[in-house]
C-alpha cells in the first residue's frame, strides 16, 4: 500500500507516512490573533477527535499569537502561510509543528532558504498545497498540471536538501482530485494529505468528500485527511471519523445500525436514533448499537450488534448480540440504551447473561 511506502515525517508526536495510520485534520475559522477563541475551538475539535489542527496566519499579529495558542492545546499546530516568508519564520520561532507553504509563491530563493534552514533547525516539516483553482499562470486545471505544479515546488525544497515534505493536491471536482492524487502517489515519495477543497455544506460536502477521500484511502493512498465543510469544523471531524471507521482505518469509534423504517413502525424510532447518534459522538469505544423499527426482523438483522432495540407499540425489545434480554417502555428506551452503552466494555466483552 502506498501509505506504508511513503517517506515518514514527524508532525509533533505523529508519524505521517511509513505506516497505515491516517490522521484527521481540520482548520479553525476563528481569527488566529483572538487567542481565547482559537484555543476554545481547537479544544472542541480535539474532544471531537481531531489529530492535527491548522490555523490561518494572515499577518504578524496572527504569527505572534501562535506561541500562546501552542501552549494551551494538546494536538500539533500547523501554520497556514502564503507569500510572506517572514510570517513563516515567526511561526517557526513560535513553535508550530508544521508549516503549510508553497515555496514557489516566495519570489526570492534566499528567503525560501531561510525558511528551510529554520525548519531544519527545529525539525518542522513543510506541507506543499496545490489547489486546482490557483495553478500558476494560465495553467488549465488538470491532474497532470496539478502534479507538475507540485513538482516545481518540491524541486525547490529538494535543491535545498529538505525532504520533510507533505503534499496535498486538492480540487473542487472530486474526480480530478482522485486522479491527481493517484498520479502523485506514483510520482512522489512523500506522504499525502487528502481533501476535496470547497466541497460544500455539511450535507453535500460530506458526501463528496467521503467519495473522493474514501476511494483513495481504499486504494492505500493518503496519510492524513480533511473533510472541508462550510459549517462548524466539528462536523468535519465527525465526517472524517465515519470515513475512516467504515474503511477499517480507525478503532474506538461507535457504529450505529438503524433500519430505514416502514409501515410496521409503531414508536418514535427516528427521534431515538438521532439522539443516540449524537450521544455516540462522545463515546470512545468500539461498539455496534442497533436501533431497529420492529421485532419482525430487528434482532435477527442486527444480530451482530453489541446492544440494540427493536420497537413495538409503545415499547421495545432490548437485545444483545441478537439475544432478547427484556421489554422496555418507549419512554425508557433512550436512557436504557445510554446506560447499556456506558456499561459496555469493549476490552473485555463478557458472555451474555442467562
Amino acid at each position: 500500500m502506498h501509505r506504508t511506502e511513503t517517506r515518514a515525517i514527524k508532525v509533533g508526536p505523529h508519524q505521517l507516512g511509513g505506516n497505515n495510520k491516517v490522521y484527521i485534520q481540520s482548520m479553525t475559522n476563528t481569527y488566529t490573533k483572538d487567542v481565547a477563541a482559537t484555543v476554545k475551538q481547537i479544544k472542541t475539535l480535539t474532544e471531537a477527535g481531531c489529530d492535527i489542527v491548522r490555523v490561518a496566519v494572515l499577518d504578524k499579529e496572527d504569527a505572534y499569537a501562535l506561541g500562546d495558542i501552542k501552549k494551551q492545546i494538546s494536538i500539533p499546530l500547523v501554520a497556514d502561510i502564503h507569500f510572506d516568508y517572514r510570517l513563516a519564520l515567526e511561526a517557526i520561532h513560535q513553535g508550530v509543528d508544521k508549516i503549510r507553504l508553497n515555496p514557489g509563491n516566495i519570489p526570492k530563493r534566499e528567503h525560501v532558504a531561510e525558511v528551510v534552514e529554520a525548519c531544519k533547525a527545529k525539525g518542522i516539516p513543510i506541507r506543499i498545497g496545490v489547489n486546482s483553482g490557483s495553478l500558476p499562470g494560465r495553467m488549465k486545471p488538470t491532474p497532470e498540471n496539478m502534479v507538475k505544479t507540485a513538482k516545481g515546488h518540491i524541486e525547490i525544497l529538494e535543491s535545498l536538501d529538505f525532504h520533510d515534505i507533505a503534499l496535498s493536491l486538492k480540487a473542487t471536482d472530486m474526480t480530478m482530485m482522485v486522479e491527481a492524487n493517484r498520479l502523485a502517489a506514483k510520482t512522489f515519495p512523500y506522504p499525502l494529505h487528502l481533501g476535496v477543497t470547497e466541497a460544500g455544506t455539511a450535507f453535500s460536502g460530506a458526501i463528496k468528500s467521503a467519495m473522493g477521500i474514501g476511494i483513495l484511502l481504499a486504494e492505500g493512498i493518503g496519510n492524513t485527511i480533511r473533510v472541508s465543510l462550510t459549517d462548524n469544523p466539528v462536523l468535519e471531524i465527525q465526517a472524517a471519523k465515519e470515513i475512516l471507521k467504515n474503511l477499517g482505518l480507525k478503532d474506538k469509534v461507535p457504529n450505529l445500525i438503524s433500519c430505514p423504517t416502514c409501515g410496521r413502525i409503531q414508536y418514535d424510532m427516528i427521534e431515538i436514533a438521532k439522539r443516540i447518534e449524537q450521544y455516540l459522538l462522545k463515546v470512545n469505544k468500539t461498539i455496534n448499537v442497533a436501533i431497529m423499527g420492529c421485532a419482525v426482523n430487528g434482532p435477527g438483522e442486527a444480530s451482530h450488534a453489541d446492544i440494540g432495540i427493536a420497537g413495538g407499540k409503545g415499547e421495545a425489545l432490548l437485545f444483545r448480540r441478537g439475544k432478547i434480554i427484556r421489554k422496555i417502555r418507549e419512554d425508557e428506551v433512550y436512557d436504557v440504551l445510554v446506560a447499556e452503552i456506558d456499561q459496555f466494555d469493549d476490552e473485555h466483552i463478557e458472555s451474555d447473561p442467562e
